[in-house]
């Protein structure tokens, strides 16, 4: 059949894969029971872990939904609308892409600190997470939904318009529905992103225990204490929720678009 990779290209992905992500994956694993599923248990249950945990999930929960519709706001103004900079804004979307976290770290920290020249101190607050993991994770629902707004059929848009509804009701009813698989995959991949991210918040998250660490830096912690299999642990439970994420927003997703091919 044209178009098929043949069984040399099925190969040699399946063995870039494994050694890429399902080797170190494996051997990750392995490390975190090291000392048995008990050991694993008494780890990711000590109650640094559990709150660590909660900070992480909770923070990254609104980060995603704030994603999840300014990200499709952001995508509909630069598909629809026309104004001066249109190019640098579209550019600029991508930033948090090139830019290394760590510096978008010291300039919240330089914004948002105790030297802040808007008079707003966030660091080492929840909401200091919040502002610096949706700088970091911003581009994923914009990319995501920006190719399906520009393929939506606006013969349908301006007939719902004819027959008296109003934009509200057209976004809700027309526009929303094929846009959101791709709003739900841009979100798991905010969400994943969100719970994994480091270099954007250890200046600005204070790194409080039970009040704003998150996961990767308990993780780094038990590192430096010589809890390497407490690290490990950890990082397998975030590695289980950012799976269990993605696997079920994709899901739904892959249910939406089927319903809407059924529906045609």
């Amino acid at each position: 059949m044209t178009g098929t990779v043949g069984p040399l290209g099925i190969g040699v992905a399946t063995l870039w894969l494994s050694l890429i992500v399902l080797l170190p994956l494996a051997a990750l694993a392995a490390h975190s029971l090291s000392d048995g599923f008990g050991g694993f248990w008494n780890a990711v249950t000590a109650p640094a872990a559990l709150a660590t945990l909660r900070v992480t999930v909770g923070v990254s929960i609104i980060v995603a939904a704030i994603n999840a519709v300014m990200g499709t706001i952001i995508a509909w103004v630069l598909v629809r609308d026309e104004f001066p900079g249109k190019k640098v804004v579209n550019a600029l979307i991508d930033l948090p892409f090139a830019l290394p976290t760590i510096v978008a770290s010291i300039v919240l920290l330089s914004l948002y600190g105790p030297q802040s020249p808007i008079g707003l101190q966030l660091n080492a607050t929840q909401p200091g997470l919040v502002i610096a993991l949706a700088f970091v994770t911003l581009p994923f629902v914009v990319r995501a939904v920006q190719p399906v707004l520009i393929e939506v059929d606006r013969e349908v848009e301006e007939a719902a318009a004819s027959l008296g509804a109003n934009n509200f009701t057209i976004f809700r009813t027309v526009v929303l529905p094929v846009l959101a698989p791709a709003i739900l995959g841009g979100t798991g991949l905010a969400f994943a992103r969100a719970i994994g991210e480091y270099g954007s918040i250890v200046l600005i998250g204070g790194n409080i225990p039970y009040q704003t660490q998150v996961a990767s830096q308990y993780i780094q912690q038990q590192i430096e204490i010589d809890r390497p299999v407490n690290a490990a642990a950890v990082s397998v439970v975030l590695l289980l929720i950012a799976f269990v994420a993605l696997f079920v927003l994709r899901w739904v997703a892959s249910r939406g678009l089927r319903r809407q091919e059924n529906d045609r």
